[in-house]
């Protein structure tokens, strides 16, 4: 029954729409948008959101029953239609949208520019796959700022909840808390959003507590952004150390990956207090997808399955069942509430000859062996099961192009067949897909081979596992934000100086010859100049040659006055990062009648792979693919070659004065070439530049541990196997120091504390 109630109306300026919030005693906060034409009902002295418009108080809008049963009452009752759009989780969607390339979209048919819309606007995109695709589940890129952020989602939320059975928006977000090197840490201002470093960077700290920290505040601030769904984190063991995605993992030990996956899942999922809604879930939660099932981190040769050159891993140690440890017993088993993670995305890659039930090398999520038999049954996963982006569109372009469709090992198969076979395989959703006609067409192809009655209850089945995720995480009584309460929130002070913190412990000291560091302040230092050639991003978009300064001098300025020249500097600075090779495929070598496949460096000369396979573990057999991917004989120059040689050169111009080098690590990187001419060594995963200046001047002692090995030299890379850690030989330095997994120094030396106890593996 419906009556006058106590409400208050938000009018948010410039957004054109009115929420309206109502209080319950004992109950949640509701909010509705005055425009969706859904009313309250009120029973028992509580109110309730009519979503469905039909008033009355249907099962999947009494906040007062479980989740799941709500989430079985609200998938019994929508279309077919309606739960394909569920199942779909939108292509990128950047806010506001790009004018052109891979991100762009219109408004009204114009660019944003020549629209003159706010940036929080829909685009013409998003109106379309919200109404008539029923897509629920938005993938956010770049946004303009956490005001625009929220903004948009309650455009978002507003359009939907007034569409069909109101189901609200489950917006997401790739990770977004990278640090911008060459901004200052200020801790009386907020910023953009919270700074951290990498995720491997939080493995270098060793500490869990951090991570789950991170978790923690990063989880606050999605929630206040409108995002409520984290595509991370990436638990996969880096086994292969030329992986280009070797950055976003935890290291290549299953045992650390374990621990941090579980914290990481645990900051993002757990609400406490009055923020908990029931079970640890509630309105500080996000949804953590953990990937990539079954683990990602050994592509042939270090090849990334972005691409068809890399679409297989490799398992030549046998040692496949090692990388689903941090899924079953981290992310699958967590010490909060919550219990494990909500969701999982497998990887693009095809798991070579790992499927004992059926035989079939296909891509993980396409695969009944991995996704019903293992995943699904023998651990007992009953989450959402999100496949990786455009893996059913169909492959375009040269095998190095990142924006072809990715479907590996069914390339033979149409788009709707893809389809059928993923929810065949266990599957509940289709990333990267803004349209419900091919799952449409899967559910047909279903129903003529199984019935109408099985295949409604297979699209019921992934229907629940995603409306799970949405009712408790309280989105469907009040999914809109505060504009203001988010530009407070996100990037606040106390957050920035816990990411600023966790940047200092995550910097690695290699080496410190004679004590040099910490270098006593005000000292004069000569930074180089860094040239980068001309190359191409991950997108296969071209960069341009640069010839810059690599650190912010400003920031510099604070701790050690700046010599122009080399003859004036007390010591010198210089900084280099990972070796950058390219994608291990090169059109040249096919179009001058090579099988198109090349080295992997991790060194920074020009490396010729002398020691490379005569025969591929892997390869194609159709007639346009190529069967042995060997490129055993040829040589690389990385993009970065110059970095070997701007060492070098500075050991020269300071003419015995002290050189200290500052690495940015993406992947264990070989370091022979230079380590010995220079007297000190510290790597980072993504830092602050403040961050580095401080542990260089001695305020900060550093802490961090190699969460990886560093290799010798290349021949022990190439002759390591792919799927197993720990099998390199590694670096020793000058000073006798081993640069292996758990290494590190302070002040006083090799650092042996109860993390490198507990961590730290004996070598034979």
């Amino acid at each position: 029954m419906n009556h006058q109630i106590n409400q208050t109306t938000q009018t948010i300026p410039g957004n054109g729409d009115n929420i309206r919030y109502i209080d319950n005693s004992g109950g949640p906060k509701l909010g509705y948008s005055s425009e969706s034409g859904v009313a309250i009902i009120e029973m028992d002295g509580l109110y309730f959101k009519d979503l469905s418009r039909d008033g009355r108080l249907d099962r999947y809008e009494d906040w007062r029953l479980t989740p799941k049963e709500r989430a079985k009452d609200l998938a019994s009752k929508m279309t077919i239609e309606q739960i394909a759009g569920l199942m779909l989780y939108s292509r990128h969607q950047s806010i506001p949208a790009a004018s052109g390339g891979w991100f762009s979209a219109t408004y009204g048919g114009k660019s944003y520019e020549e629209s003159g819309v706010k940036p929080w606007e829909l685009t013409d995109e998003q109106l379309a796959f919200l109404a008539q695709d029923h897509v629920r589940h938005v993938l956010v890129t770049t946004v303009e700022s956490p005001e625009v952020a929220a903004r948009w989602n309650n455009k978002v939320q507003a359009y939907a909840e007034r569409t069909g059975l109101g189901i609200p928006a489950n917006n997401s977000s790739d990770p977004r808390h990278s640090t911008d090197a060459s901004s200052e840490f200020n801790a009386g201002s907020g910023g953009r959003i919270s700074m951290w470093p990498e995720t491997l960077g939080l493995a270098a700290t060793f500490d869990p507590d951090i991570t789950k920290k991170f978790g923690e505040m990063a989880s606050k601030e999605y929630r206040a952004m409108g995002l409520a769904t984290a595509l991370s984190p990436q638990i996969d063991i880096a086994t292969e150390p030329r992986w280009f995605r070797f950055n976003g993992t935890f290291g290549e030990d299953s045992r650390l990956t374990t621990d941090m996956a579980r914290a990481y899942v645990d900051g993002f999922q757990t609400s406490e207090g009055d923020r908990e809604i029931s079970e640890g879930w509630g309105y500080d939660s996000v949804n953590a997808m953990v990937k990539h099932w079954p683990g990602g981190g050994s592509g042939e040769a270090g090849r990334d399955a972005h691409y068809s050159s890399g679409k297989y891993a490799v398992y030549p140690g046998n040692n496949f069942h090692e990388h689903f440890i941090p899924f079953v017993e981290g992310a699958f088993k967590l010490e909060g509430k919550t219990g494990m993670a909500s969701a999982v995305m497998p990887y693009y890659t095809i798991s070579m000859n790992q499927d004992t039930v059926n035989g079939e090398n296909v891509g993980n999520s396409y695969n009944s062996y991995l996704i019903k038999d293992l995943l699904r049954e023998k651990y007992g996963y009953d989450g959402v099961v999100c496949t990786d982006w455009a893996i059913t569109a169909d492959e375009s372009g040269p095998r190095d192009s990142f924006l072809s469709g990715k479907p590996w090992g069914v390339e033979g198969l149409t788009v709707a067949e893809r389809h059928y076979k993923l929810l065949m395989a266990g599957v509940d959703q289709f990333g990267g897909n803004n349209e419900m006609e091919p799952v449409l067409a899967a559910y047909h192809m279903g129903v003529r081979e199984h019935g109408e009655t099985y295949m409604r209850e297979r699209f019921e089945q992934s229907a629940v596992r995603l409306l799970s995720n949405m009712f408790r995480l309280g989105l469907f009584e009040n999914p809109y934000v505060d504009p203001l309460e988010s530009s407070r929130m996100v990037g606040n002070p106390e957050f920035m100086r816990e990411g600023y913190e966790a940047q200092l412990k995550s910097i690695v000291m290699l080496k410190n010859k004679n004590g040099v560091l910490p270098v006593e302040q005000k000292s004069k230092v000569y930074i180089p100049k860094r040239f980068m050639a001309a190359g191409q991003d991950w997108f296969g978009n071209p960069t341009p040659e640069s010839l810059e300064y690599p650190v912010n001098l400003d920031i510099v300025a604070k701790y050690f006055e700046l010599a122009e020249h080399p003859d004036e500097a007390d010591f010198g600075l210089v900084f280099i990062s990972t070796p950058k090779s390219g994608t291990g495929y090169s059109q040249e070598d096919e179009d001058q009648g090579g099988n198109g496949y090349v080295p992997m460096s991790l060194q920074y000369k020009t490396y010729t792979a002398e020691h490379a396979r005569e025969v591929s573990l892997a390869g194609d057999t159709r007639t346009t693919d190529v069967l042995n991917r060997s490129y055993r004989g040829k040589s690389v120059t990385p993009q970065n070659a110059a970095d070997l040689d701007m060492v070098l050169e500075t050991k020269k111009a300071l003419n015995g004065k002290p050189v200290i080098v500052s690495m940015l690590l993406s992947n264990p990187t070989v370091v022979e070439e230079f380590e010995a001419e220079v007297d000190a060594i510290l790597v980072n995963f993504g830092v602050l530049d403040q961050a580095i200046m401080e542990v260089l001047a001695g305020e900060v002692e550093p802490s961090g541990l190699l969460p990886m090995q560093m290799p010798a030299n290349m021949k022990t890379v190439e002759e390591q196997l792919e799927d197993v850690a720990f099998d390199m030989e590694c670096h020793t330095d000058s000073e006798n120091h081993t640069y292996d997994f758990a290494f590190g120094l302070n002040w006083k030396g090799v650092i042996e504390d109860e993390r490198t106890e507990k961590y730290r593996k004996p070598r034979p």
